[in-house]
């Protein structure tokens, strides 16, 4: 007899012709101090309407900026994400390439943080986890906040660029003949989640001029 012998095994639970479910498609949402928290927010709440898990990272300014800005809490705004993480846990799963994450927004994204992950100084969470996304060929958008630019931001800009992150200024799209500021927030969120492959079908799309 041959104890060696090939065999094949079945798993007990598992029917012929069933499929596991599509994994939940998972996304970082980092919110720094610069002006413009509500485009984070919005990021967050269309995410989980999309059904998207959230990684939520928010700066002390960020906070600061959201309470001025918004009517929003903190409380708030960390219960649209499913998981919250303090800015300096640096054992936090997202800081690592082992997590899998299928990309990462920084909406608004100040130019101290553009500085930070350009240059590849990993001081808080936010500035790792992008470094991570870098790293692992995963895709990192800066919805960066500022104007006018100077030769530094310009050239950051670039070296994040070369890097594989994408600069997205949240640029008003007056096409749109928007009614309201949440128009424009809209419209931004849509596109900058369009680079994600993610079609929120909550924003006007250009389809040539109208008679």
């Amino acid at each position: 007899m041959d104890i060696f012998k090939s065999r094949t095994y079945s798993h007990p639970s598992s029917s012929e012709g069933e499929s596991k479910p599509p994994r939940r498609q998972k996304m970082i949402v980092a919110i720094t101090g610069a002006t413009g928290s509500i485009l984070g927010i919005k990021t967050l709440i269309t995410l989980r309407q999309m059904n998207v898990e959230t990684h939520l990272i928010m700066s002390k300014w960020a906070e600061a900026t959201i309470k001025y800005e918004t009517d929003y809490t903190i409380a708030n705004v960390r219960a649209l994400a499913d998981h919250v993480y303090n800015i300096h846990d640096m054992a936090a799963p997202i800081a690592s390439g082992s997590f899998r994450v299928d990309g990462m927004v920084v909406v608004p994204c100040s130019v101290k943080t553009l500085a930070v992950i350009s240059s590849g100084v990993c001081d808080d969470l936010i500035s790792r986890a992008a470094d991570v996304i870098l790293k692992e060929r995963r895709r990192l958008v800066l919805a960066l906040r500022e104007t006018p630019l100077s030769s530094i931001h310009i050239q950051n800009m670039m070296s994040a660029t070369q890097a594989g992150a994408i600069i997205f200024p949240p640029v008003p799209a007056f096409y749109i003949k928007p009614s309201s500021i949440d128009d424009l927030v809209d419209h931004s969120v849509g596109r900058m989640l369009d680079l994600f492959g993610l079609d929120t079908a909550n924003f006007e799309r250009w389809e040539g001029w109208k008679r």
